[in-house]
């Protein structure tokens, strides 16, 4: 069993350096504050150091609460960005009073087992505000393997098939707004937004 916590504080500053200055996920963020315009809030689950999805929202004027285990990425990510809110915890275990306009979980959500990934739903929709956007990456395909050499520690990745995906968006009340799949000019990555849809009177 790979210990991602373990991995991820070894490599902390490395990876935060290699991260730093991103720009490929940047059309994908301009989307998603397209759909929920600034000032508002933004749950980043898995957001390391904060470089470099993090930066992108603050410096636009959202609020932003950052999630992660490793002690060692939310120290970076609190010197960097001392007014936000950066909480250690498992995303398994999220559970905020409040809700965001923004729910992001880039490059995280898919180191969790497929059926914790099912478990997620749920929670992102109760921590999305009303007309709020979630914006996630995935696999294509269900299954699980270990790869993604990190700095020559391997990781854990898993996913779900699309039309799962897709289904467990719908049931609990999302729209899909974009889907693309391994998009070549943002690393080959599979990248879902989704906007909660209005809620019948």
């Amino acid at each position: 069993m790979i210990d991602l916590n373990a991995v991820y504080a070894r490599h902390a500053h490395r990876f935060d350096r290699a991260r730093a200055g991103g720009t490929m996920e940047t059309p994908y963020l301009q989307a998603v504050t397209r759909l929920a315009p600034a000032p508002g809030k933004v749950l980043d689950v898995g957001c390391g150091s904060g470089e470099p999805i993090a930066r992108y929202f603050v410096e636009r004027g959202y609020h932003v609460t950052g999630v992660d285990w490793v002690n060692e990425m939310l120290d970076i990510a609190r010197n960097r960005f001392p007014e936000m809110s950066w909480c250690q915890q498992d995303m398994r275990s999220l559970d905020f009073t409040e809700q965001f306009s923004i729910v992001v979980a880039w490059d995280s959500f898919f180191h969790l087992s497929p059926d914790e990934q099912r478990g997620m739903f749920e929670k992102f929709r109760r921590h999305t505000a009303p007309r709020g956007v979630l914006v996630f990456t995935s696999g294509v395909t269900e299954g699980e393997g270990v790869g993604g050499d990190l700095f020559g520690d391997l990781l854990y990745h898993a996913s779900l098939d699309t039309a799962e995906y897709a289904q467990l968006l719908d049931d609990v009340g999302y729209e899909i707004v974009d889907h693309s799949v391994e998009d070549p000019q943002c690393g080959g990555r599979t990248i879902w937004t989704a906007q909660l849809r209005e809620v019948s009177s």
